[in-house]
């Protein structure tokens, strides 16, 4: 099942919310990447004056191929739009976030965020959360976050690996758990209870409800959610 046809229309529908002078925020993933460069053949055209915020190095290379004006997120007070993919979308406008590991970097930038505009596929959209939820956490707390999240919620969370048993390594020099909590009928106790553990610095739960949502579908079309 391809979505690549509808991502690349509603990217150019996303363009309405792009405004001369605004700073931009690039979420990352697969629907963010096709958005950065529709974002880029628009500004060429269009010689629009924008500033982008990058939430990882993944999409700070397209952005760059793209030849965007890049700025850190420590240089703005605050951030017109974020464009933003999601891992899932529940019932509530919920999201789960941070598959790639960026998730600490993207709930920045969307606290920022004077809007926030996601573009997901149909698939990611759901009644309740029934992923795995990643949690971005110190590296010396791993042993101690992995048992209060146990004991918590009764879950085994699991250290993110790369090949050949290596630990994943966020770009903010972090570890990632992957914690499968089953169907999560209360994302945001869930959230809260897990953030109050020492060592947690970010979970992949984000409560902060978008503006606008794309839902990308398999015949090519979208559906626009606000």
């Amino acid at each position: 099942m391809s979505f690549d046809s509808a991502i690349k229309a509603l990217s150019l529908d996303a363009l309405k919310f792009v405004k001369d002078d605004h700073v931009i925020g690039l979420g990352s993933g697969r629907a963010a990447s096709t958005f950065v460069k529709t974002l880029s053949r628009f500004v060429k055209t269009q010689s629009s004056k924008i500033k982008c915020v990058p939430t990882s190095t993944q999409i700070k290379l397209v952005a760059e191929k793209g030849n965007l004006p890049l700025i850190e997120v420590d240089q703005v007070e605050y951030i017109d739009v974020v464009f933003d993919g999601a891992d899932q979308i529940d019932k509530n406008k919920y999201l789960i976030k941070g598959g790639g590991g960026a998730l600490l970097r993207e709930n920045i930038l969307m606290s920022l965020a004077r809007k926030i505009v996601i573009l997901a596929d149909e698939t990611k959209f759901v009644n309740n959360f029934n992923r795995s939820v990643p949690v971005e956490i110190l590296p010396i707390a791993r042993r101690g976050v992995q048992s209060q999240i146990k004991r918590l919620t009764g879950s085994s969370p699991s250290l993110r690996e790369l090949e050949r048993g290596y630990a994943f390594v966020t770009e903010n020099g972090n570890f990632i758990l992957d914690c499968n909590f089953g169907v999560i009928k209360n994302p945001k106790s869930l959230q809260q209870r897990i953030l109050q553990i020492p060592g947690v610095l970010e979970v992949g739960i984000f409560t902060k409800k978008p503006d606008v949502i794309y839902k990308a579908k398999s015949n090519g079309k979208f559906d626009v959610l606000t």
